[in-house]
């Protein structure tokens, strides 16, 4: 597949990056080549396109960004939109603030909460069946699948697995994208449960520059579950949709010269408009989450890399500073731009294991933590069409099963997750760079990893 040319000109270079950004139903390599007019063959297992293995883009291997300056084959730029591009997001996902303007996250100066590591070497050989496939997997050969950078399963409070793979080590830090969303939602929660910030009431009474938006007489519950009824398409794919607009503003991508829009997120979300009703039901629309990261700013009085170290990172004792992708403005990318370690990733996912309790510090209220788990209606949920997620719902920007486990996530493109385990008393959080950046894509190698896990856990635990 050919590289992006550089010189190409910008609007059609910005055409192709909807390709490969975000949360396209193709993946990133496979609408490159269909715009190139080649045909990718049928994935044996996951049933979308053939791709070099984990193993061919190992990104050490390929040696990207080595060199002084790295020869122009091996190089990775924002301005070229090769680091959207697979196989270079699986360095450049491990390096995202070499790429984009970042804000800094702070640890602060406390002690770091040390975590007990209990190894296991009986889980790689947990098998599974995949949800699309009778031909049984193992937990070791579903992380090559889904080219996995990192993963930690944590049981009863112990990393009992821990491994790193491609760009990323275990001081590194690596994009979220979308699990970004659930550390604001938590955020806006806890905001709530403080009286600071009220559910019920519009929007617009803490940001009357919504007032003339779609936003203006939405509530500050229905933005956080994301049952606005929105004139706005998220679909990657479609030059004309609304994503190729706020990616834009949001500078996620490359302006072009003669570009006129909105320049700021901000700007960007007070040109929504209005379509159907608010709270009818869930429709998986990023903007919400721009507009709840908004409110958490405005009402705490921060911005919101301020926000994110005063609720998490420094009470929580982090080991390694986070960071955030930032606009031109210096407005933190909400909806998808939160970096941080791995290890510190499974600190946050276990505090809301133990209903918000971490390091001996109630860190998120109990009452906000069992609020995400219970989950909003799938009856709403159900129009939004998620095949591999029947009966799940959407609650405070978290993914919910309702399964007999009472498991719920933290979901972000290309695999990255949080998944909650309340009964098995486990977490698992991932890191990855797959080319399938859809996460229906991903599921079915995933999800039922996520539970077989789980299970084998329970199963194997001398002291139930």
């Amino acid at each position: 597949m050919r590289p992006i040319n550089i010189a190409e000109d910008a609007e059609a270079a910005m055409k192709r990056l909807l390709m490969i950004l975000l949360t396209t139903t193709l993946t990133p390599v496979a609408a490159l080549a269909q715009a190139q007019g080649q045909t990718p063959a049928p994935h044996p297992i996951q049933g979308s396109a053939v791709y070099p293995d984990a193993a061919a883009t190992d990104p050490v291997a390929m040696g990207w960004m080595v060199g002084s300056p790295p020869p122009p084959e091996r190089s990775i730029r924002f301005d070229d939109l090769s680091f959207m591009t697979f196989p270079q997001t699986r360095w450049s996902f491990s390096h995202w603030r070499e790429l984009v303007p970042t804000a800094e996250i702070s640890r602060g100066n406390g002690p770091i909460s040390l975590l007990h590591k209990d190894e296991r070497d009986d889980l790689d050989d947990v098998t599974f069946t995949p949800l699309d496939d009778d031909r049984p997997m193992t937990w070791a050969q579903s992380l090559s699948a889904n080219y996995t950078d990192g993963v930690i399963v944590m049981h009863r409070g112990d990393i009992v697995y821990e491994h790193y793979f491609g760009a990323l080590t275990p001081n590194g830090q690596h994009i979220a994208h979308s699990v970004t969303k659930s550390f604001v939602g938590t955020a806006a929660a806890m905001l709530i449960a403080e009286g600071r910030l009220d559910r019920d009431a519009l929007v617009t009474r803490y940001i009357p520059e919504l007032t003339d938006s779609a936003f203006a007489d939405a509530t500050v519950g229905q933005v956080l579950d994301m049952t606005t009824g929105l004139a706005y398409t998220e679909v990657y794919t479609d030059p004309n949709s609304d994503a190729f607009a706020f990616v834009r503003a949001g500078g996620v991508m490359p302006l072009p010269a003669d570009y006129d829009g909105p320049k700021t997120t901000f700007d960007y979300l007070k040109t929504v408009k209005k379509a159907g009703e608010h709270g009818q039901a869930f429709a998986y629309k990023s903007v919400n989450t721009e507009v709840v990261g908004w409110l958490v700013a405005r009402v705490s009085g921060q911005p919101l890399a301020q926000v994110l170290r005063k609720r998490f990172w420094a009470p929580m004792g982090m080991e390694r500073d986070a960071y955030i992708q930032v606009d031109s403005s210096g407005a933190g990318y909400a909806a998808g731009g939160l970096n941080l370690q791995l290890r510190d990733f499974g600190r946050f996912c276990e505090m809301m294991r133990n209903e918000g309790v971490f390091n001996g510090r109630q860190i998120v209220p109990a009452v906000v933590v069992r609020d995400i788990a219970g989950g909003a209606s799938p009856e709403a949920f159900v129009s939004a069409g998620y095949k591999t997620l029947p009966g799940w719902s959407y609650r405070n920007q978290w993914w919910i099963s309702h399964n007999d486990h009472g498991a719920y996530m933290a979901r972000g493109v290309f695999g990255q997750a949080c998944y909650v385990d309340p009964k098995a008393e486990m977490i698992i959080v991932r890191f990855a760079s797959s080319p399938l950046a859809s996460n229906a894509q991903l599921d079915p190698t995933s999800l039922p990893a996520y539970e077989a896990i789980a299970e084998h856990l329970m199963a194997t635990d001398p002291r139930r």
